[in-house]
């Protein structure tokens, strides 16, 4: 489902925009639909009002729990269903976030990543989108929405971007605090910049190497590191908050001395905060993450530099609910279901 089409049908229920957005801040809300100041009875209109069961029940359709998977850290890895009985994944974060999918699994096919072992399933539409954030928010606060679990938001920039206006707006969750997180795509710095809400931007750089970051990124547009950094640094500028440069690391190919120098070199200068992101394993990948020390040092030797590094341990990683862990697992049958 689209949020255009829902917008369209509470039109033809007789909804006019002080309905739409009375339902739309309540559904965002984990609240009843009918959640207004006043009497339900009187605001809404009679024809809305008779709809309003059988809309929540499609609504909380959007997408189903199937299994919750907490972790000794506070967040939590769910496997849901969404329309067609596929699945995706969306984590619940430390300190007030949710990580959403865009994708029923990703084209990209990042060669340290799960999600994208399996290929491209479908699109996600823009209520789905949402509907993870309604999720979370039905059990915890939310107020930061990072839109990097499974899926490239830039191949399904029409849905992502119709979901970033509604959170950012009826939603009411700061700009800066929603995270598009993107491999890097000429389109995304040509709509960004231009749409009433900006999000935050997060870029896997990986490699400061062209050549090494097309086999680790092997679908990914061939924007080079060069590229990519001053489409990022262009987008800070007009945004006023930094790009968030995605680092995974992998033992023996993107950590050595050579890299911290490209490092040092694209964003000396720049309004950016590189994320280091030990490699989180997943089932038949190949990589190690670094010793803690070497991940350290360098961290510290960006800093020295003048650069803003963070090494950042994925939430989750208990549950395979890390950094590149998600994947479209399972959903149990309905006989294993009847079973249990």
């Amino acid at each position: 489902m689209q949020i255009d089409d829902l917008r369209q049908r509470l039109r033809a229920l007789g909804a006019r925009p002080i309905h739409e957005q009375a339902m739309f801040k309540a559904w965002m809300r984990g609240w009843p639909l009918d959640a207004c100041k006043g009497d339900p009875a009187r605001f809404f209109p009679a024809a809305l009002r008779a709809a309003l069961p059988a809309l929540t029940l499609e609504l909380d359709d959007l997408v189903r729990t199937q299994s919750e998977h907490s972790s000794a850290d506070g967040s939590a890895r769910l496997l849901l269903q969404v329309g067609g009985g596929q699945a995706i994944e969306s984590v619940w974060l430390p300190r007030d976030g949710v990580c959403v999918s865009t994708q029923v699994g990703c084209a990209v096919g990042c060669v340290f990543c799960m999600t994208g072992r399996g290929g491209l399933k479908r699109q996600l539409g823009s209520a789905e989108i949402v509907a993870q954030v309604v999720l979370a928010r039905r059990r915890r606060t939310v107020r930061r929405v990072v839109f990097m679990g499974m899926g490239e938001p830039a191949h399904n920039l029409d849905q992502t971007m119709d979901a970033i206006e509604l959170l950012g707006t009826l939603g009411n969750i700061g700009h800066k605090n929603l995270v598009f997180s993107t491999v890097g795509d000429p389109r995304v710095f040509e709509r960004l910049p231009h749409g009433p809400v900006k999000p935050a931007l997060a870029l896997s750089l990986h490699s400061t190497r062209a050549d090494l970051r097309a086999r680790l990124l092997p679908r990914a547009p061939r924007m080079t590191p060069v590229e990519l950094v001053e489409a990022g640094e262009r987008y800070a500028r007009t945004t006023g908050y930094p790009i968030q440069y995605q680092w995974t690391l992998l033992e023996g190919v993107n950590d050595d001395d050579e890299e911290l120098a490209g490092i040092e070199s694209l964003l000396r200068g720049r309004y950016a905060v590189m994320n280091f992101i030990p490699f989180n394993s997943g089932e038949g990948l190949p990589f190690r993450r670094p010793s803690l020390d070497r991940a350290r040092a360098m961290a510290r030797h960006l800093h020295r530099c003048g650069i803003l590094a963070k090494l950042r341990q994925s939430a989750g990683q208990d549950v395979d609910g890390g950094c590149g862990q998600l994947r479209a697992r399972v959903l149990p049958t309905a006989a294993s279901r009847q079973e249990a």
